[in-house]
C-alpha cells in the first residue's frame, strides 16, 4: 500500500477555519454515539525530575474517519505544546499531524457547552460569573454564549488589569452588563451559572458550596490531575449531579474528587458520563438534578474529532501544509 500524502495543520490555519457553533455540534454528535470504554481509554502520564511529565491520550471515535493520539509534555521551562496525530481508520495511514494549541482550548469550551446545553433551562437569559480572566475562561464564555443568552456576566481575577480587560472585551461581544471584581465570592453569589476555569496557584479550592444559588450550575475545569485543586470539597457536595466526559478520570485522577473521597463525601452515586447524558441512559438524574455540575478532564475524543473538523476545513481551503515526508507502511 502507497503512502497517504502527509500533512500538516498549524496553529493559525486551527483557529482561522473553526467556529464555536459547529464544533459543538460535532462534539454534540460524537458522543451521541454509542460508546465503548475501548474507545477512549485511560490516558498514560510519564513523569520525570524537576516537574517534568508527558501526557499521552488515544481516542477512535465512531463518528468520524479518523482516529488518533494526542501528545504533549510540560518541560523544566513549564512551555507546552500539542500534537494531534490523525490515521485513517480504513488504511490504518497517518494522514495529518495538527497542532493542538488552540484546538485544546477549543474542545474543552465546546464540550463544556455541550454538557451545559443539558443543564441550563431556555426560559430566560442567563447571569453568568466567571473564576479566571485567561484563554479557558474566554472560550468557556465565547462557547456558552454559542447556546444560550447571557444576559450578565461578573468576572473575578485576582490581576485588576485582567479582570477589567475581560469584562470590557464581553460587554462589547455580548451586549451584556459585565463587571469585575477581585472577590470570588461577589463574582458567584446568585449567579445561574458558575465557570471555574483558574486554579489558584497554591492549589488552594477558589469555589465553595455555600457561594452557590439554590439552583446554580457549576461548570468545573481547572483540575486535571491528582494534584490539582480548583473547586472546594463543599462544591462537590452541594452538587446533585456530575456530568463528567470522562467518568473514571474524574472520580480517579483529579485533585478535587480525590480530596472529597478523603472526606468522606460519597460523590460517585452522582456522576454520569456526557455520553449516557446525550443518549437518554441518563434521562431520569438529568430531570432530577436541581444543582447540577459539568466537570471536565478533557479526552483524546474531543481532540480527534475537533483535529479532523479543522483539517477536512483547511484541507477545502487550502490551508494545510505537505510534508516532504512519507512514514514507510508496514503490512499486517
Amino acid at each position: 500500500m502507497a503512502a497517504a500524502p502527509l500533512r500538516f495543520v498549524d496553529a493559525d490555519a486551527t483557529e482561522s477555519v473553526l467556529e464555536w457553533a459547529p464544533v459543538i455540534a460535532r462534539l454534540r454528535d460524537a458522543y451521541a454515539q454509542p460508546l465503548k470504554p475501548e474507545n477512549t481509554p485511560p490516558r498514560t502520564l510519564a513523569r520525570g525530575a524537576g516537574g517534568v511529565w508527558l501526557r499521552s491520550l488515544a481516542a477512535v471515535p465512531p463518528s468520524t474517519r479518523h482516529m488518533g493520539t494526542k501528545s504533549f509534555g510540560l518541560s523544566r521551562a513549564k512551555t507546552v505544546n500539542y500534537l494531534i496525530t490523525l490515521v485513517d481508520q480504513e488504511t490504518g495511514l497517518i494522514t495529518a499531524l495538527v497542532d493542538g494549541y488552540h484546538i485544546t482550548a477549543l474542545r474543552t469550551a465546546a464540550t463544556t457547552a455541550v454538557g451545559l446545553d443539558l443543564l441550563i433551562g431556555r426560559d430566560k437569559p442567563v447571569s453568568v460569573a466567571v473564576l479566571g480572566s485567561g484563554a479557558e475562561a474566554r472560550g468557556h464564555v465565547q462557547a456558552l454564549a454559542a447556546i444560550r443568552k447571557i444576559g450578565s456576566l461578573r468576572v473575578y481575577s485576582p490581576t485588576p488589569a485582567r479582570r477589567e480587560a475581560f469584562a470590557a472585551d464581553f460587554a462589547k461581544l455580548l451586549g451584556a452588563q459585565c463587571s469585575a471584581t477581585g472577590d470570588a465570592r461577589v463574582a458567584v453569589e446568585g449567579a445561574d451559572v458558575v465557570i471555574a476555569a483558574a486554579r489558584s496557584k497554591d492549589e488552594t479550592p477558589i469555589l465553595y458550596g455555600d457561594w452557590l444559588a439554590p439552583r446554580a450550575v457549576v461548570a468545573s475545569i481547572g483540575s486535571t490531575l491528582k494534584e490539582q485543586r480548583e473547586i472546594d470539597i463543599s462544591v462537590v457536595e452541594a452538587c446533585d449531579l456530575i456530568v463528567c466526559d470522562h467518568v473514571h478520570e474524574v472520580a480517579e485522577e483529579t485533585g478535587d474528587m480525590l480530596a472529597a473521597k478523603a472526606a468522606g463525601i460519597e460523590f460517585e452515586s452522582k456522576l454520569l458520563s456526557l455520553n449516557d447524558a446525550l443518549s437518554g441512559a441518563g434521562a431520569a438524574k438529568l430531570a432530577a438534578a436541581r444543582r447540577p455540575m459539568f466537570k471536565s478532564v478533557g479526552s483524546a475524543l474531543q481532540d480527534v474529532v475537533v483535529a479532523e473538523f479543522a483539517f477536512e476545513r483547511a484541507l477545502a481551503a487550502g490551508k494545510t501544509i505537505d510534508l516532504p515526508a512519507q512514514f514507510r507502511v508496514k503490512q499486517v
